[in-house]
């Protein structure tokens, strides 16, 4: 249930076969949630309500700020009653999150290496957050390097708890609530947690972020460690070789910078250009890797399905800013 969300075509039916060998996952239309207000975190929210004219919305916000160096964001999907069944795409983006469909139990998912396809029934509110890359592990106590491409219940990690957890974000009287019930969660975990964020890794994460695009090869020198090391520390705090890092935040950054066009698939020679791609080419190799399909494909999907219903302003503004101030230098 990963999701960087690029929606699909079209919306597909419950029986749709797999499209272009992409993996579907299906899910379950969720129980009636009771209505019960929960005071969590609610204060610091911001509206995420569900678009009229489309019948599905994504929506992130930031953390609290106690887990600003953990969290990238906070967010809630939803598709409509009565809606038809909704389908999307979710790219890799890097991180881990932790992710429940309000009715059933969080589950954990680990950092992706390749698409999927996702699809949701009618009623369904899916409610999760998302770590930093490298930050998981501190949080969660497991190595993220177990939890490539991989899925799971909470309950293999936190046994009834997870149950309790998931009665919580079913009893929540709001989405926004459901969504803070995750967030405290995080909170009072990250209390109980054994060690900080690898510092490392960290730096690695730094050093290869939006508006950097640090040269791979020259980790190991301005870290002062060898290519082993760096490669065993950032298989344990984020998953992903450096290199891999490296190429989904590019294709990250592509995806930030499409949110804000309206027609991005008339732009996608400039776009892979500020995003730091060589040449168009590069791009859409790197898309049919990572997204499963060409970027032009791609983002007609997006401007059919996920705007104005998707704000991934989040996740996705410190690639947007960091363009900004390429720019402003280049213009000064």
């Amino acid at each position: 249930m990963r999701r960087d969300r690029l929606d699909a075509a079209a919306p597909l039916s419950i029986d749709a076969p797999t499209p272009g060998g992409v993996p579907v996952i299906e899910h379950a239309p969720p129980r009636r949630v009771e209505h019960r207000r929960h005071s969590g975190l609610v204060a610091i929210l911001t509206v995420m309500d569900r678009h009229p004219s489309t019948g599905q919305s994504y929506r992130e916000r930031g953390p609290a700020p106690i887990l600003q160096p953990y969290l990238t964001c906070v967010w809630v999907q939803q598709v409509a009653a009565d809606s038809v069944p909704y389908s999307h795409r979710t790219v890799p983006n890097g991180s881990a999150e932790i992710v429940c469909q309000v009715g059933d139990v969080p589950w954990l998912v680990g950092p992706q290496t390749g698409p999927t396809e996702e699809l949701l029934s009618p009623g369904t509110t899916v409610v999760g957050v998302r770590f930093r890359p490298g930050a998981a592990p501190a949080v969660l106590g497991v190595p993220a390097s177990e939890l490539v491409d991989q899925s799971f219940a909470t309950a293999e990690l936190w046994g009834s708890a997870a149950d309790a957890l998931g009665e919580r974000v079913f009893a929540a009287g709001s989405p926004r609530d459901a969504a803070a019930v995750i967030e405290a969660e995080i909170v009072a975990r990250l209390a109980r947690a054994a060690a900080d964020p690898d510092p490392i890794a960290a730096e690695v994460v730094r050093q290869l972020g939006p508006g950097l695009h640090e040269d791979v090869a020259s980790l190991t020198s301005a870290l002062y460690i060898s290519e082993r090391q760096l490669r065993r520390r950032c298989a344990a705090a984020i998953g992903l070789a450096p290199k891999v890092l490296q190429r989904t935040f590019r294709f990250q950054a592509f995806l930030a910078l499409a949110q804000d066009r309206a027609h991005p698939s008339t732009e996608l020679a400039r776009l892979a250009t500020e995003a730091g791609f060589a040449d168009q080419s590069h791009l859409t190799r790197e898309s049919v890797r990572l997204a499963g399909v060409p970027p032009g494909r791609l983002m007609r999907e997006a401007e059919r399905n996920c705007k104005p219903a998707h704000d991934h302003a989040a996740s996705y503004g410190s690639f947007v800013r960091a363009h900004a101030s390429r720019f402003a230098a280049h213009a000064s």
